[in-house]
């Protein structure tokens, strides 16, 4: 590995295990997003010097957040693998695994929570701040359902407008009429 690839993959080694993933899945991804060709299994446990019970644990890790694809090379019996090289591609893959994992099922809990008649007013208050966690999280959730339909250049347009989009909807807060005052 060049010293400019070494310090990518080092990096993202670290960070994994900020993102929810450890060191060694977070490395070979890595590898493989700046490898420009697909890479097998022994390869990458030669560059990374990994074990390869640990470069396949790895992969049908990353396999299983759909981060990296089987390729087969003609006139090869190995696997190889290769990690989408668009930005957008792996934001929104990400995106979506994360909600499939983490948001859904807790939105499935709170559902179920606040079908339960409450019994006692200790309860009657959670369910109270759980409706209000519920409806957060279903907002988002089609927010974000509305931004997974958007194209990749729609999207960065949106983000580079940041703070302006909320400026936008103050202005044309304005502009609508106000209910009149009851006297």
């Amino acid at each position: 590995m060049t010293p400019l690839v070494r310090s990518f993959v080092s990096h993202f080694g670290e960070m994994g295990s900020r993102w929810g993933i450890n060191r060694t899945v977070g490395q070979i991804y890595a590898l493989l997003f700046v490898s420009p060709h697909p890479l097998n299994a022994e390869d990458i446990a030669e560059k990374l010097e990994f074990s390869r019970s640990n470069v396949s644990m790895g992969l049908k890790e990353l396999q299983a957040w759909r981060l990296v694809k089987l390729k087969h090379l003609a006139g090869d019996r190995r696997d190889h693998f290769e990690a989408p090289t668009d930005a957008w591609e792996i934001f929104r893959t990400l995106a979506e695994e994360r909600r499939r994992r983490e948001i859904e099922p807790t939105l499935s809990m709170l559902r179920n929570a606040l079908l339960e008649e409450p019994t006692q007013e200790e309860d009657r208050i959670a369910q109270e701040r759980m409706k209000g966690m519920h409806d957060l999280i279903e907002l988002m959730t089609t927010w974000f359902d509305d931004v997974q339909r958007m194209d990749a250049q729609t999207l960065a347009q949106l983000m580079k407008m940041g703070s302006r989009v909320g400026k936008l909807l103050e202005y044309t807060g304005k502009l609508r009429p106000q209910p009149a005052l009851s006297r």
